[in-house]
């Protein structure tokens, strides 16, 4: 049986789709995991999604989708996890390709659908800002998942929406979120993360973490982003809940304005009327400031001693833990640094890791 799940916004959320794989239908059924190739600028520094011709190796899965395997590469100067996670998970990787808008994401769905026949269709996102309005001040990125919603309820096959983790992505609190979740569909344990405990290793996504890390036990508050966004981390941190797909697109103002959309300047269009923006013109202003910045040296002499007085001010606002992508911009890092920064930070202070977490208790 093939089961195809969704990933929402890209990124974290198609690492969690592995998790969600495992929790929910084990090892005996195979997984297609559709996602875009949108890294944030942290890993990508070109701004906005991927499409296909950003890539060589890819293979046709359909004559509308392609996969994504292990030896795909992205061109340069762009960048993608997806190579990797195809290596290192077991399931196949689709592209989500939203240059032809959400037109041509049902389309693509159709296609997977007509030519897979899954078991089951899920839509997954992790934090929940699938169900935003559109207008909630902390809003940052809603174009993947409206994009995505509005093609899934076109589909003529049925889709089941999940959310993972209400709250983690710090763009809808849980408390915001409580009136739209619908029943409890499974509480994510530590045994949930195996499957991707290597990936979180290097992957940068902080709400997929958070949750992997809540599954794992971790309670507290979790300092995010360049913001310094406070995200808990409590007993409703490893939920997942199932949430009506037609009620989400009645909430969704954006979702709905996007459905004939037939290209990406489109969508972006009608982010900016309905959200007051569009995330790809964030990472567009991100990406010339970053040009001009000039990254600190990475060694023990020069981090640990910020790294400290970071801690200090973090613990007197009740901060617990935060993730290494945080750090990375806190200590004035570029991208490509982080994982040398982990390394560094994980190897004098092991016992200040809690996977994939870095915590901030003495």
């Amino acid at each position: 049986m093939t089961r195809l799940i969704v990933a929402a916004g890209g990124g974290g959320d198609a690492v969690a789709a592995a998790m969600l794989h495992t929790a929910l239908y084990g090892d005996g059924d195979q997984a297609v995991i559709l996602t875009y190739a949108w890294d944030r600028l942290l890993i990508d520094p070109v701004p906005g999604p991927r499409g296909a011709d950003d890539f060589t190796g890819l293979e046709p899965l359909t004559p509308a989708v392609w996969k994504v395997p292990a030896e795909a590469r992205p061109i340069a100067p762009a960048g993608s996890t997806l190579p990797r996670l195809a290596a290192e998970l077991p399931h196949t990787i689709a592209l989500i390709d939203p240059r032809h808008g959400a037109e041509g994401i049902t389309r693509q769905l159709e296609d997977l659908v007509t030519r897979l026949r899954p078991t089951s269709i899920d839509l997954l996102d992790v934090g929940g800002d699938v169900l935003a309005r559109g207008d909630e001040p902390t809003l940052k990125s809603p174009l993947g998942d409206a994009l995505t919603l509005a093609a899934c309820c076109q589909v003529n096959a049925p889709v089941r929406l999940l959310v993972a983790g209400p709250g983690l992505d710090g763009e809808l609190s849980h408390e915001d979120l409580r009136g739209t979740l619908g029943p409890l569909v499974h509480t994510f344990t530590a045994t949930d993360t195996d499957p991707i405990s290597q990936v979180l290793e290097w992957h940068p996504s902080e709400a997929t973490g958070m949750l992997a890390a809540a599954a794992r036990g971790v309670r507290g508050t979790c300092e995010v982003r360049d913001a310094g966004l406070p995200i808990p981390l409590t007993d409703e941190s490893p939920t997942l809940h199932e949430v009506d797909l037609d009620e989400a697109v009645s909430r969704n103002e954006l979702a709905r304005a996007l459905m004939s959309t037939t290209n990406l300047d489109e969508a972006e269009t009608l982010s900016r009327e309905i959200c007051g923006f569009s995330e790809i013109d964030y990472e567009r202003n991100k990406a010339l400031w970053l040009k001009e910045q000039r990254p600190t040296k990475l060694d023990a002499e020069s981090v640990l001693p910020q790294l400290a007085e970071f801690e200090a001010e973090a613990r007197s606002r009740g901060v617990t833990h935060t993730t290494f992508r945080h750090l990375t911009e806190i200590l004035n890092l570029s991208g490509s640094q982080r994982d040398e920064l982990r390394r560094l930070l994980i190897n004098s202070r092991p016992e200040r890791y809690a996977a994939p977490l870095w915590s901030l208790k003495q």
